[in-house]
């Protein structure tokens, strides 16, 4: 079955290096070993997160012109060599396959079945590995651009939580971009734009992102306008263990 994604945004985020940068200090110290992308798009998030730890990287993308543009920048040699790239879903991984690490960043609001595509992955994922979870919050925020890159929801934060796959512990739930929240408040209220422009990336991005940083950690983490969730697989119980 063929896949076209939507969106058009991809090329404008690739942009966001404040942001990607920000994602990174909380994120590639998890990301380690056998590393599975899902929804990898242009391949944007590779060279930010990707560290000395990851033994290979799969990125996995539906859409066919998308693989293709990675394909092409490993050509070029602009991503590790120890990158590679699957076309399909999860459900075209190897049957054997496991990984150390799983991720869905910013794509499983595209996915209509996310408790499903959840269990999938976790199926895929070694004991003791990590999915990981990036995924735009706050329902009333959901906007004409949501809809128009094909975002099935947003997520509230005890909504996220609830997907946990089986075998799958919670180790961590934080909210993140507090002040870029009010920059998505004034597109769902003011401007119900389908498309942000270069410029507001850019003020997003130079501007907003930086004092979020700050401000994100003095609040807890409580607080923004996306969320991430990290799940360990925990290891199945020994035969017997627990039989009377």
């Amino acid at each position: 079955m063929s896949y076209q994604y939507v969106g058009s945004e991809l090329e404008l985020f690739s942009a966001a290096t404040n942001w990607k940068s920000y994602l990174a200090t909380l994120l590639r110290p998890l990301v380690v070993g056998r590393v599975l992308e899902v929804g990898a798009g242009i391949g944007s998030n590779i060279p930010y997160l990707h560290n000395g730890l990851v033994r290979g990287w799969t990125c996995l993308e539906p859409d066919g012109s998308l693989a293709r543009c990675i394909e092409e920048r490993l050509a070029r040699r602009e991503l590790p060599a120890n990158c590679g790239v699957v076309t399909g879903t999860i459900a075209s991984i190897d049957a054997d396959a496991l990984f150390d690490a799983i991720l869905y960043l910013d794509v499983l609001e595209h996915i209509a079945e996310d408790r499903e595509e959840l269990e999938k992955a976790a199926s895929r994922l070694a004991e003791g590995g990590s999915l990981i979870v990036l995924a735009p919050a706050h329902r009333f925020l959901f906007s004409p651009f949501d809809r128009a890159i094909g975002h099935h929801r947003r997520y509230s934060v005890a909504g996220l939580q609830a997907l946990a796959p089986p075998r799958c512990r919670l180790v961590f739930c934080r909210m993140l971009d507090s002040i870029g929240f009010f920059a998505s408040l004034a597109n769902r209220l003011l401007l119900r734009s389908t498309a942000p422009s270069p410029a507001q990336i850019a003020f997003w991005d130079k501007t907003l992102v930086p004092v979020s940083c700050r401000l994100d950690r003095c609040l807890g983490y409580r607080f923004g306008k996306s969320v991430v969730v990290l799940w360990s697989k925990v290891p199945s119980a020994p035969v017997g263990v627990g039989t009377p």
